[in-house]
């Protein structure tokens, strides 16, 4: 590929990511919305969690009550930027047909949907993520770590979860393909995550054998990761190779999902002719 072509491809993918971040700002109700959902089951699961933790005597899998009830809104943060529950824009636009017009552009597949994926992260993440942490810090308080880099490698984290996300999201969408309504799968899929990936529980409290379990998939990469890496769970060297787990996971359910759309598009029968 020469400079010409990989300034074209960068231009383009910055163009989707301006689309995907102005389409996702306008919905000011649904932003809105979303954040007081967030909220509301922050309050419930931080009592809860503050209930367990006091029952099991101050302490359980490493949580005391100010890093239990820090955990969970932190996580609930994330939901947004992360897109946890359903998503379809894929599988959608394969059973309208209009995927033909995505495919006629001059950039991969995989890379516009993952670019106007960026855009909607970048746009809900301040308003989806600040009234929750603030509620949190108000109602029952955060224990944040002081250190910066904490912040920074929490940064990446984050974004490299919105990425593992968005690669996993797009492997179930490509099941269009071939069954064109992916609903069945999909509530499989995001009910299996929301509970692997941290979002139900901490993956620390998990028994031994659904923690090996977990630990070979992906899902703890896009909430307990950045989790534990903004709240100084874990830090220095550790926090590295959490990052470097988080890395890895993201090419390989990135190659997959391009291997998938190789077989698929071959295949590929768009509706209505």
């Amino acid at each position: 590929m020469g400079a010409g072509a990989v300034r074209d491809a960068v231009r383009t993918v910055t163009v989707l990511v301006g689309a995907g971040f102005r389409r996702h700002s306008r919905y000011h109700g649904a932003i809105i919305g979303g954040a007081a959902a967030n909220t509301m089951f922050g309050l419930l699961r931080a009592s809860l969690v503050a209930a367990t933790i006091t029952t099991a005597g101050g302490r359980l899998g490493g949580y005391a009550i100010a890093t239990g009830v820090t955990y969970v809104w932190v996580t609930q943060a994330l939901i947004g930027p992360a897109q946890v529950f359903y998503w379809e824009d894929l599988a959608v636009r394969v059973r309208t047909g209009d995927i033909v017009v995505d495919l006629a552009r001059p950039l991969d597949l995989q890379a516009q949907f993952g670019a106007l994926d960026l855009g909607r992260a970048l746009a809900v993440t301040i308003p989806r993520a600040a009234p929750p942490l603030t509620i949190g810090a108000l109602t029952f308080g955060l224990s944040l770590p002081g250190d910066p880099w904490a912040y920074l490698a929490g940064g990446c984290a984050v974004l490299l979860g919105v990425g593992v996300s968005f690669a996993c999201r797009y492997l179930v969408n490509l099941c269009a393909i071939w069954l064109l309504d992916i609903r069945g799968v999909a509530t499989v899929y995001f009910t299996v995550s929301t509970v692997l990936c941290g979002l139900v529980v901490p993956v620390h409290w998990f028994p031994d054998w659904l923690a090996a379990l977990d630990a070979a998939t992906p899902f703890p990469s896009i909430l307990q990761t950045p989790a534990d890496v903004l709240t100084g769970r874990v830090v220095g060297p550790a926090a590295g190779r959490l990052l470097a787990v988080q890395v890895s996971w993201l090419a390989a359910v990135l190659l997959a999902g391009r291997l998938v759309q190789q077989v698929g598009l071959r295949r590929l029968v768009v509706q209505g002719g």
